[in-house]
This record gives structure tokens, sequence and C-alpha cells, in this order.
């Protein structure tokens, strides 16, 4: 289960990173954003993050035989852990722009709803 949801994690969040959202990040956080990315600091927030996400909202889905706890707990999941990041940045950094904060929170959902949505699907449909 894990495996398939970290495939599936990175497969969608780095195409919104590398390719749709790369500009506006530069765009409203370059004054910020360090030339390169600390790679191992991102792989243990992805590890940790899919913890969470498989013990809060995949494996209940599962054990419920619902897609659409998977769908819907999944958006939540996503909109509350980042919105502690967002928020907190918004809270304590200096011209943190709350455009970001607006799209993250958006985005964070749409990640988690769809991670635990595909997830839940390709569980029951090949592995149960």
């Amino acid at each position: 289960m894990y495996l398939v949801a970290l495939v599936v994690f990175f497969a969608v969040d780095l195409v919104w990173l590398g390719l749709i959202a790369k500009d506006l990040y530069q765009k409203h956080l370059g004054f910020i954003m360090s030339p390169k990315v600390n790679w191992a600091a991102a792989i243990i927030f992805y590890l940790i993050f899919l913890v969470g996400l498989i013990f809060f909202v995949i494996h209940p889905a599962i054990e419920k035989d619902s897609f659409l706890y998977a769908l819907a707990v999944g958006a939540f999941f996503g909109f509350i852990t980042y919105a502690t990041y967002d928020l907190t940045n918004l809270a304590t950094l200096k011209d943190w722009p709350i455009f970001i904060t607006v799209v993250d929170l958006i985005w964070g959902s749409v990640l988690s709803a769809t991670v635990s949505s595909v997830t839940f699907l390709v569980i029951k449909n090949f592995f149960s």
C-alpha cells in the first residue's frame, strides 16, 4: 500500500512542482527560495506525509470499502496538513504571500484526495 501511494504521490506532486507551478512559486517566493532543493528534507517530508495519509485516510477507506471516504477524507487531510505549513508561514514569515497560501491549500487538498483515491482503486482492483 505504501509503495503504491509513494509512486502516485511522487508522480503527481513532481508534475505540479516541476511543470505546472514552478514559475508560480518562483514568481511569488523567489525572494526566499534556495537555488537548490534540499532533497533530503523533501524526501523525509514525503515519507512522513504518506505514513499519515495511509494511517488516517487510505487504510480506513479500504477497511470501509469506500472510495468516497478516500476522496473526501483525503482532501480534508491534505487541507489540514498544508494549512499547518502555509498558515504558519503566513503568521511568522515577513512578506509570505497569501496567494500562495490559498494555492497551496487547494493543491494539498487535490493532491491528497488524488493520492488517496488512486491508491484505494489500485489496492482494491489489483491487490485484494
